[in-house]
């Protein structure tokens, strides 16, 4: 506590370029991760495979995969040039103190007296500006789903269905958002310097309520699940649970297919009480053994403990965010550089430390990647002890075809944003010798499916 509270006085020094240093921040890491992205789009140019993949995949298949990849990263520069517009406006021109002034005015004016206080006001100002800063996302959303994916025959969405989503999705923030949100703030308001010790227990508590609640009252609003019905794929998913002493409560298949051709499987809940759910596409367009070989990956994240390790680190990250949240909540030179002079809200607090920790958190990105590729490669291994060698690299090349993924990635790119290896390295680790045929593209091309679990295959 001491060192927390003279880390926070030595950095609350008037007239320092908060300002300044946060923009300094934004702007290095665009360029940084242009840059990044213009080294793998050279490698997008590309005309040839991997030599690797030269036995899987076909000429076709591969210029149609790196067209894909193009168009991907053409818009990712938009996006990324757009957000970087809104983030630099935004503290430029100091729009969040008058957004903040904007509606208290609305407080004052329209509120009972009964509702007023920070947290009130708050939450009128975060709702606002989360709808503000939807709206303007709008065009980027849109373009995603109907025109990219639309183009390379992944979207099955409506607008209707994308609309419906969108209304859903904050009616449901501000069901859940506004009273988590009154919660952190009464916390920090209540339990003076050493709030983070609650607000870690309150999250804890956060984490394990939605892994309850999720399936039960948040899933079903989006998504049909339906239990797997009787036949092989049931019988060999159940028999590779009870192999490996997995908790399994539910088998359930979703209907993802309504709103795209991308695949997912996945589980969730307590220690004590898993379920597995597995999109209908990844069904209908994989072979039995695949799915059950996909799983095998799955459980084996589960069996190896690196869900639980993931959790753990979450756990130390949550409370680390929260200790040094503690630092700056107190710190005026931050508040007045970004035009807070009189008031020093919260929240505002924590967006501006937020803001102020971005270079810390590339770095804990880059190094969660890392170790998540090191996790992907004990999975595989853990599959092919399983004996699901061959059939779980035959589901990740056709799975690579049926996706238009990526065939191969710069090295520093790959390092920084992937979470798993690409294929050829997968491929090489697997002991794969390319016996199989060579996968056609017209036989796949109305097949395909993207990722395969919650983490991505």
């Amino acid at each position: 506590m001491d060192l927390l509270r003279r880390l926070g006085q030595f950095l609350d020094r008037p007239g320092f370029p908060w300002k300044t240093l946060i923009i300094g921040f934004g702007i290095t890491q665009y360029v940084f991760e242009g840059f990044l992205s213009l080294r793998q789009y050279k490698i997008l140019q590309q005309t040839k495979p991997p030599k690797a993949l030269e036995g899987e995949i076909k000429q076709e298949t591969f210029d149609k995969s790196q067209a894909y990849g193009r168009a991907k990263s053409q818009f990712g520069f938009v996006t990324s040039l757009y957000s970087q517009v809104q983030n630099f406006g935004t503290i430029y021109y100091d729009i969040l103190p008058k957004l903040w002034d904007l509606t208290g005015i609305w407080l004052h004016r329209y509120s009972p007296k009964s509702f007023t206080g920070e947290i009130v006001h708050t939450l009128i100002f975060f709702f606002t500006y989360n709808l503000i800063t939807t709206i303007i996302n709008l065009p980027i959303s849109y373009y995603s789903t109907f025109v990219l994916e639309e183009k390379y025959g992944f979207n099955k969405s409506t607008v209707r269905l994308w609309v419906t989503d969108l209304l859903k999705g904050q009616a449901l923030g501000i069901a859940l958002g506004a009273p988590l949100l009154s919660a952190f703030l009464a916390i920090v308001q209540r339990t003076g310097d050493i709030f983070f010790y609650y607000l870690f227990l309150f999250g804890i508590v956060v984490q394990l309520f939605a892994i309850t609640i999720y399936p039960i009252a948040i899933l079903p609003l989006f998504n049909k699940l339906s239990p797997l019905e009787e036949g092989p794929l049931k019988t060999g998913v159940e028999a590779l649970a009870k192999r490996l002493n997995f908790p399994l409560k539910e088998l359930c298949v979703i209907d993802g297919s309504k709103r795209s051709a991308h695949s997912n499987a996945y589980f969730y809940g307590l220690p004590w009480k898993k379920h597995i759910v597995i999109y209908d596409t990844l069904i209908e367009k994989s072979e039995t053994e695949e799915v059950v070989a996909v799983l095998s990956h799955e459980l084996g994240h589960w069996s190896l403990s690196h869900t639980t390790k993931l959790f753990g680190i979450a756990q130390f990250h949550m409370f680390y965010i929260f200790a040094l949240f503690s630092v700056f909540i107190k710190n005026r030179s931050l508040y007045q550089s970004f035009g807070f002079h009189k008031e020093f809200p919260i929240i505002i607090g924590f967006i501006l430390f937020s803001e102020a920790l971005a270079p810390m958190d590339t770095v804990v990105k880059l190094l969660m990647n890392i170790l998540s590729r090191k996790f992907e490669f004990e999975a595989d291994e853990f599959a092919v002890k399983l004996g699901y060698s061959t059939e779980l690299a035959r589901s990740l090349i056709k799975l690579q075809i049926q996706n238009l993924s990526t065939m191969d990635a710069d090295w520093m790119y790959a390092s920084y944003h992937f979470s798993h290896p690409i294929l050829p390295e997968r491929l090489g680790a697997l002991g794969w010798s390319g016996k199989e045929k060579k996968a056609d593209l017209k036989a796949m091309d109305d097949e395909k499916s993207s990722v395969v679990t919650g983490r991505e295959l």
